[in-house]
């Protein structure tokens, strides 16, 4: 079973992610955070093997705490969703220790896709971003 954390500041986005992995039968959300400093608090007490981080978020933005969350869990998959534009924000995101990076047009299939490609180590990037690399 992967255990996965959902951090966006959006509810409905975080409900939408719930639902779209609820009909996975070998995934489940153990818990969602509305901003950064929840996000690790959440991390530091319920082990988890992939988070779903937005970029945008109050207080501390996501690429900040995925910094931090990398040096804390080095081994967790972090899959940065967000409406920014891939060839604006995926370099930064990697740099940063993201292990894929997909925006929130993406069909809910291809979020199921990139999870399950970071979780066993590789690296997700949408075809149209790869296509410009």
């Amino acid at each position: 079973m992967l255990r996965v954390l959902i951090a966006d500041d959006h509810a409905v986005v975080r409900r939408g992610l719930r639902q779209v992995l609820a009909d996975e039968s070998d995934i489940k959300v153990i818990g969602e955070a509305q901003n950064s400093q929840e996000l690790l608090t959440l991390a530091r007490r319920n082990p988890c093997d992939l988070i779903v981080l937005d970029i945008s978020m109050p207080g501390r933005n996501g690429l900040d705490a995925l910094k931090e969350l990398r040096k804390e869990f080095p081994k967790t998959a972090i899959l940065v969703l967000s409406m920014y534009p891939e060839d604006q924000y995926a370099v930064q995101a990697f740099r940063a220790g993201a292990s894929g990076y997909l925006t929130k047009e993406s069909a809910p299939e291809e979020l199921v896709l990139a999870i399950r490609k970071v979780v066993r180590g590789g690296r997700y990037v949408s075809a149209t971003l790869a296509e410009k690399l």
